[in-house]
């Protein structure tokens, strides 16, 4: 199977070049962006991987972009990057259903170990969905046959 992906945003470029790093050596394959409004143009519910953001940043903070990520798959694993002074407002956001927060300054560990938690719960949740379909898929086709088997019958 593919290396798992993230989506990793921030505006300070040596804090996402080192983040970026440290979850490539961990297996990941990263695509990052300097702003929100970047990301998200490449997002969709069937993205399979995770996002990682920070919460402070010009232009649409990591809050907003959270809020935006929740409208387009509740169930994508969302970790924030913050500074002690937004840690309510990242509790804040995992009662909404953010994945995770991070405070800095972490330890490369720490980011490795919750991108690997959310990328499994990620992956977890995109098996049910292709199962799901399959099963409607197939349930479809049953119907169909009968249907076929049905009118053949009259004839």
């Amino acid at each position: 199977s593919a290396a798992p992906s993230v989506f990793l945003i921030d505006d300070d470029r040596d804090l996402r070049k080192a983040m970026q790093q440290t979850l490539e050596l961990a297996g990941f394959t990263v695509s990052s962006f300097a702003s929100a409004t970047e990301a998200l143009a490449g997002l969709s519910a069937d993205f399979a991987g995770i996002v990682i953001s920070d919460i402070r940043m010009p232009g649409m903070d990591g809050l907003a972009l959270f809020r935006k990520i929740l409208a387009l798959d509740p169930d994508l694993p969302m970790i924030l990057v913050t500074g002690h002074g937004d840690i309510p407002m990242a509790v804040q956001a995992i009662q909404d259903g953010a994945y995770d927060f991070i405070a800095k300054p972490f330890a490369a560990d720490r980011l490795v170990q919750s991108a690997r938690r959310a990328e499994e719960k990620r992956r977890l949740v995109m098996e049910n969905r292709s199962l799901r379909r399959a099963a409607e898929a197939a349930s479809e086709g049953l119907k169909l046959a009968a249907a076929l088997e049905h009118h053949h019958h009259h004839h």
